[in-house]
C-alpha cells in the first residue's frame, strides 16, 4: 500500500502525457505524418490516428480530450482531501469550486474571441467544457459509489433521448452532421453551427468521464491493496469497452457529437491506460518515463500559453535557424526539425518553471 502523501506520479504522467499531446498538435507536427508521400507506411497510419476522426469511428487523438477531463476527475478527491486537512471547509471548497469552473468557462470562451477578434459564443474547446463537468462532478463527489455511476449513466441516457427524441425543428437526424439536436442546440446558443460539428451539448454527457475519474481518484487514495485497485479499474474499463461497442449497431461512435457509445468506449480505453499507468509507474516503480511529468506540473499553462500565439511565436523566432541549416535536406525534413525544436522549447519553459517551484493554478 502507497503512502497517501506520496504524489501519484501516475496520474503527473497521465496529464503530462496528455497535455503534451495537445501542445505538438500547436507545432504543426501532426500533419508532417499525413503527406502524400507517406501514404500506406507506418508513419502515415500514425499521423492519421493523431487526428480526429471525421464523423463516424473513433482515432487515437479523439481519446485525448477523455483523457484530460478524467484526469481531472482523478485529481479532485486528492485535492480536496489536502485542502481538508488544511483546514478548509465544505463553503471554502464549494467556492473554489465554483471560481474555477467559471474561470475555466471564461478562458474556454475567450479563446474563441481571441482568433477572428471579436465576441462570438461558442463553448466546444475543452476548458468550457470541462467547467461544466467539473462542477457536475463535485457536486455528486460525496455520494456513495453507485449514486455517481447512476446519474453518470443518465447523464449519457439523457443525451440519447434528447438526439432521438427532442428534435428542433429542421434537425430531425440525430446522427447526421450538421442536422442533429446538437447542431440546433449550437445555433440556439452560438446563432450559428459550427463547421467542423462540434457540439456545445457534449459537456453533459462527457461529464461522465469526469465522474468516472473522481470514483477513480476515490479508489486510488483509498487504503485497498493495490491489486484490488488495478483490478476494479480493469474490470470497469472492459465494462464500458462492452457496453460501448456492443450498442454501435444502434448508435454509431461520434465524438464531435459525444454519443452514448463514444462516450462509453472512450472511457474504458481511459480507465485501462490509467491502470496500466499506475501499474508501470506507481506499483513497479519504473520512473525513467516522467520525463512528460513535468508538463503535468503546469498543464493548464502550457495549454493556454500555446493556444494564444505562444507555439507560433517560438516557431516564428526558431524557423529561420532550422531552415537555414537543414533546408538542403528538403522543406520535409526542415519543418519537422522546427517542429521539434519549438515542442522542446515548450517542454522547457515547463521544465524551467518546475525547477524554480512556479506552478500556476486556477
Amino acid at each position: 500500500m502507497e503512502n497517501k502523501s506520496e504524489r501519484l506520479l501516475s496520474l503527473d504522467f497521465f496529464r503530462g502525457l496528455t497535455m503534451f499531446l495537445l501542445v505538438a498538435e500547436s507545432v504543426y507536427l501532426f500533419p508532417l505524418l499525413m503527406t502524400p508521400e507517406l501514404e500506406g507506411t507506418p508513419l502515415y497510419f500514425i499521423g492519421k490516428q493523431l487526428h480526429h476522426q471525421e464523423w463516424a469511428g473513433l482515432h487515437f487523438w479523439d481519446l485525448v480530450q477523455p483523457f484530460f477531463m478524467f484526469i481531472v476527475g482523478v485529481a479532485m478527491p486528492f485535492s480536496f482531501s489536502r485542502r481538508t486537512s488544511q483546514g478548509h471547509t465544505r463553503r471554502q471548497l464549494t467556492l473554489h469550486v465554483l471560481k474555477r469552473s467559471f474561470l475555466l468557462l471564461f478562458l474556454g470562451w475567450a479563446l474563441y474571441c481571441i482568433g477572428p477578434g471579436k465576441i462570438t459564443f461558442q463553448f466546444q474547446n475543452v476548458l468550457a467544457q470541462l467547467s461544466v463537468t467539473y462542477l457536475i462532478a463535485y457536486l455528486i463527489m460525496r455520494k456513495a459509489p453507485w449514486v455517481q455511476i447512476l446519474v453518470s449513466v443518465l447523464l449519457i441516457g439523457l443525451t440519447e433521448a434528447l438526439y432521438r427524441l427532442f428534435w428542433v425543428p429542421g434537425f430531425t437526424n440525430p446522427f447526421t452532421p450538421g442536422e442533429s439536436f446538437g447542431a440546433g442546440f449550437n445555433i440556439l446558443i452560438s446563432g450559428f453551427e459550427v463547421v467542423d460539428h462540434w457540439a456545445m451539448f457534449n459537456a453533459i454527457p462527457t461529464a461522465a468521464h469526469t465522474i468516472w475519474g473522481v470514483l477513480v481518484g476515490q479508489l486510488l487514495i483509498s487504503s485497498k491493496p493495490w491489486q484490488k485497485k488495478i483490478r476494479i479499474m480493469v474490470i470497469a474499463g472492459v465494462v464500458a469497452l462492452a457496453i460501448g461497442y456492443s450498442l454501435t449497431p444502434l448508435t454509431p461512435i461520434i465524438k464531435r457529437i459525444a454519443t452514448s457509445t463514444f462516450v462509453f468506449v472512450s472511457g474504458g480505453w481511459t480507465l485501462l491506460a490509467m491502470a496500466l499507468f499506475y501499474w508501470i509507474i506507481d506499483v513497479l516503480k519504473f520512473r525513467k518515463i516522467l520525463f512528460f511529468n513535468i508538463v503535468g506540473m503546469n498543464p493548464l499553462f502550457i495549454y493556454l500559453f500555446a493556444s494564444v500565439g505562444g507555439s507560433s511565436l517560438i516557431r516564428t523566432i526558431v524557423k529561420p535557424f532550422s531552415y537555414g541549416l537543414f533546408s538542403w535536406a528538403g522543406t520535409w525534413t526542415a519543418d519537422l526539425i522546427t517542429g521539434l525544436t519549438v515542442l522542446f522549447l515548450l517542454w522547457y519553459i515547463c521544465f524551467w518553471l518546475y525547477k524554480k517551484k512556479i506552478f500556476i493554478r486556477i
